[in-house]
């Protein structure tokens, strides 16, 4: 199959690692994998296993578009693109008419967060074939604007490397970044937002540190708006709760296995979170985790762990605590976490579902169920 797939994020995020593994286990499967890209993105580099000519380049500056649009039912119909995959809410549209355009298209679309969609997309997209959940809350909302015969729910998945394999390259990143053996090194991962919970983890590390002063804090992610406000709020609270030599500032990094490896503890802090694949990958990596109870963590971790409130740094502290002084109930959940990773959220689970989706659509080439 030809597989056309679609996303103006100018940033490199969880949506964005997603689509990444997608492409490389599609083409893996032998299938032909085209992406379109906003031309001032700063993650192509990612997609290096495609040949430069299944590279579209397309300014996709509002939900309409319609210059794109045309541009990529062009590029589809040239190429006979079987399947247009958005996965930016503000591309739905410009994917719908590009399909349109491509005679024999069909368009699928990933909702990756959950916030409600726009209820004029139950008209403007009629000519959708299917919509993708990423979790159980993101279908329900889905299916508030689409039928429910063409919302699909499809779990972002993980490829863990073996533990075994990781253990020198977490001791090595401990070496580097002076972290000593003895230290309980917790970790957090995404991007820099109040939506994120970073204020939350630096109150709740604040009390953590009274109890277990051995405990160091690595906060990877950046602040991609324009000058880095939040990122510099965070890193002043450090500052004035005295507590700089205990925290760590990474921006993103492409491979994080020796980070987690180096990690005893993963924190979620956010607010809210429709998946989770950073939480996801610590999974994977053996760690347990302290997350907020939000819709992703509750589909991750269901009741292998206790999760705690969004917004409560009291009450994060205290489940950071348990871990701290517990190291041997770290390796027990650890384990149980990876187990869940690896049986529930295999990554060739996932492109499995995708490419059974896609053949499903390609065999329906006839009239399209209405909308």
């Amino acid at each position: 199959m030809r597989i056309l797939h679609l996303s103006s994020a100018r940033t490199f995020g969880g949506g964005e690692r997603h689509l990444v593994d997608l492409c490389r286990g599609l083409e893996e499967r032998g299938d032909e994998v085209f992406v379109a890209l906003r031309p001032t993105n700063d993650w192509q580099s990612r997609l290096d296993f495609l040949p430069a000519e299944r590279i579209l380049h397309v300014s996709i500056r509002n939900s309409f578009g319609m210059f794109s649009a045309q541009r990529l039912g062009r590029f589809m119909a040239d190429r006979e693109i079987d399947v247009i995959h958005a996965h930016v809410g503000r591309d739905y549209l410009a994917a719908a008419v590009a399909a349109r355009l491509s005679a024999g298209t069909r368009f699928v679309l990933t909702r990756h967060v959950l916030f409600p969609m726009k209820p004029f997309y139950r008209f403007a997209l009629r000519n959708l074939d299917a919509a993708v959940g990423v979790s159980p809350p993101v279908v329900d909302e889905l299916r508030k604007i689409f039928p429910a015969s063409k919302v699909h729910l499809i779990f972002n998945g993980l490829d863990p490397a073996p533990l075994e394999s990781e253990k020198e390259r977490g001791t090595e990143f401990r070496r580097f970044h002076d972290i000593a053996d003895d230290e309980f090194l917790i970790a957090s991962v995404g991007e820099l937002k109040p939506l994120k919970g970073q204020r939350d983890l630096i109150l709740a590390a604040a009390e953590l540190l009274k109890e277990h002063p051995r405990c160091r804090f690595l906060i990877v992610g950046v602040d991609n708006a324009a000058g880095s406000p939040f990122r510099r709020e965070l890193k002043r609270m450090v500052r004035v709760l005295g507590m700089e030599d205990r925290f760590l500032w990474l921006d993103w990094i492409e491979d994080l296995s020796p980070l987690l490896a180096a990690s005893d503890l993963f924190v979620s802090p956010s607010h809210s979170e429709s998946f989770g694949l950073a939480i996801l990958e610590a999974m994977g990596a053996g760690l347990p985790i302290a997350s907020t109870d939000t819709e992703g963590a509750r589909v991750l971790i269901g009741d292998a762990a206790e999760r705690t409130a969004p917004e409560d740094p009291v009450a994060l502290a205290r489940l950071m605590s348990g871990f701290a002084a517990d190291r041997e109930a770290c390796s027990r959940i650890g384990a149980v976490m990876r187990e869940r990773a690896l049986s529930m959220f295999a990554l060739s689970r996932t492109v499995d579902d995708y490419r059974s989706l896609y053949r499903s659509l390609k065999e329906k080439k006839g009239v399209r169920q209405p909308g």
